[in-house]
């Protein structure tokens, strides 16, 4: 059974020697992918770079007979990191123009550089049935490990539950997700998934191992992977409509700090962090919970300037407000 390191996309650089993205191709002579695996688009977003390169290992070991009782039936193409110069000095953005590669696509074969990559991308993962774009937050914000939804089919409900993370959240589409890789698979149908899961700049292996997890038990379910075993993971799995999430934005400034972790409930008025004063140490507010329900991010960066966001509440109920509440302090 064919496991096959190829190239993405191969283009000149201006003072060194020509640059290649490369991905996995693993079960290659069993006809068109059955799942396609993208991350890094962002060069900060290390979770789903480890995640899918750890991923491509088990895979090719799954593929040569390395792993006892288990079998792979199913083709699987893995890209873990888009943003090959970006992940080297831990860039969001592509580093020589500045761009942000997920807002090129469909991209353009004959366009510049990110247009170029995001075509490659799109070209390389668009025959495959189930696609996964996995992504973390950015460096000032937690997300717990969720399955996004952009106004999604039942089969795209569907998966996400085989997926068994702890959240299945539904978003609105805005416009800046019609420039992304999660709009542009939507053009040749199947099923199209957005993973978030942390937050940039570093690796969160809690996280990373939650993610992982969820994706062999979804390659299990869906056919790829014979002879795995789906265990209940150790945290409840809930869903979420768009009419569930209470995003919470400061009205105070200073530092921010909490001990709560993402993934905990809480109940309206519940204390989830406080703000003091940089200078003279004094406490500002205190950062309340603007509702009951599941914690599904929170602010890691503790430097907070009046009007940022601070948390997000996935309600248990659909009565959500639809814009932002603010913190009411104390």
């Amino acid at each position: 059974m064919a496991n096959d390191s190829r190239t993405l996309l191969r283009m000149r650089a201006p003072l060194r020697e020509p640059f290649e993205v490369p991905y996995h191709d693993i079960g290659a002579e069993l006809g068109d992918p059955v799942v396609a695996l993208v991350g890094g688009i962002h060069g900060n977003e290390l979770n789903g770079v480890f995640v899918l390169s750890r991923l491509a290992s088990y895979l090719e070991r799954v593929a040569s007979g390395q792993m006892q009782g288990q079998r792979l039936l199913g083709r699987v193409v893995v890209i873990p990191a888009v943003n090959i110069f970006g992940l080297n000095n831990c860039s969001r953005r592509w580093p020589f123009d500045g761009t942000d590669i997920n807002r090129m696509f469909p991209g353009y074969d004959q366009g510049e550089t990110t247009q170029r990559i995001a075509n490659a991308v799109v070209e390389t993962t668009r025959r495959a049935h189930y696609r996964v774009d996995i992504h973390s937050s950015n460096l000032d914000f937690e997300e717990l490990p969720q399955v996004r939804l952009y106004d999604p089919t039942e089969d795209e409900r569907e998966a996400a539950r085989q997926m068994r993370l702890p959240a299945v959240i539904e978003r609105r589409p805005d416009k800046v997700f019609t420039a992304t890789l999660g709009h542009a698979w939507r053009s040749y149908g199947g099923v199209n998934l957005v993973i978030q899961a942390g937050r940039a700049g570093s690796l969160q292996l809690e996280h990373c191992s939650t993610v992982f997890r969820g994706l062999v038990d979804f390659m299990a379910q869906v056919g790829v992977v014979d002879g795995f075993e789906l265990g209940e993971p150790d945290y409840d799995r809930h869903e979420f409509s768009v009419d569930q999430t209470v995003p919470l934005v400061s009205e105070d400034a200073g530092f921010f700090v909490s001990n709560h972790q993402v993934g905990a409930w809480v109940e309206t008025g519940m204390p989830i962090g406080n703000v003091f004063d940089p200078f003279d140490g004094a406490e500002r507010a205190v950062v309340r919970a603007p509702a009951s329900g599941l914690l599904s991010g929170i602010r890691r960066q503790p430097l907070l300037y009046q009007g940022d966001l601070i948390a997000r509440v996935q309600l248990r109920s659909g009565l959500s407000p639809r814009s932002p509440v603010s913190n009411p302090g104390q």
